[in-house]
């Protein structure tokens, strides 16, 4: 979300109504292994979430497109959708707009990478204790809970998280980078998520997973 990747023409905060953003997808590559998962964010369904919409130069949609596409397909577990928004406190729109459409990559439910909703004392051990290609799962929900407060953005269901996984954000003044200090002790993923993990969908075989379906 601040990061996109891609070059835009404008930024702005947005509600989506009917998904929700939660730690819901075992990550096996990037921010864990099939032996010790880590979780990362995604949109499932249900609620509203708020997050950052962008807008596009006229031309470069395509060019956006295919660069989101080749980073968010890799495995299947996210699908492209287009979804309606809201603009939250934007100059550049009408107010007298009511929603705009978007596209997105929500959560595909029926993937063996799907978590669902997990209590949060076990999202909290996978967090804690899961390390991938690009690093820790820690760094990657220190990093995530930063920048949505940098952006005005509170979630509620996250600072709990955040609570439970015992870890404290410091942000740098002179730099503007985030610390991490973890204040317990690393727990090891229970026996039912590594028996899992067996079935969970590595990066690059996104279509594999179609194999158990039916």
């Amino acid at each position: 979300m601040w990061n996109p990747g891609f070059a835009f023409a404008h930024r702005m905060p947005a509600r989506v109504t009917g998904f929700r953003r939660s730690f819901s997808v075992y990550s096996v590559f990037y921010r864990g292994s099939a032996r010790k998962p880590g979780l990362v964010l995604g949109l499932d369904i249900g609620g509203s979430c708020v997050g950052i919409a962008y807008r596009v130069a006229s031309g470069a949609e395509g060019a956006a497109l295919a660069y989101l596409r080749r980073r968010e397909l890799v495995t299947g577990v996210y699908r492209e959708a287009v979804v309606t928004f809201t603009p939250l406190d934007s100059p550049s729109y009408d107010s007298s707009v009511p929603s705009l459409r978007a596209h997105a990559f929500v959560v595909e439910r029926s993937h063996p990478n799907y978590a669902g909703d997990l209590p949060l004392a076990v999202q909290a051990r996978l967090i804690r204790a899961a390390r991938g290609r690009a690093g820790t799962n820690l760094e990657y929900f220190s990093n995530t809970l930063l920048h949505l407060r940098q952006s005005g953005i509170r979630e509620p269901q996250l600072e709990r998280l955040a609570t439970t996984i015992g870890t404290s954000l410091v942000v740098a003044s002179d730099q503007g980078a985030s610390a991490l200090r973890t204040t317990c002790a690393c727990a090891t993923p229970s026996a039912l998520w590594r028996a899992r993990g067996s079935r969970l969908v590595a990066r690059g075989n996104r279509f594999a997973y179609r194999r158990w379906l039916g």
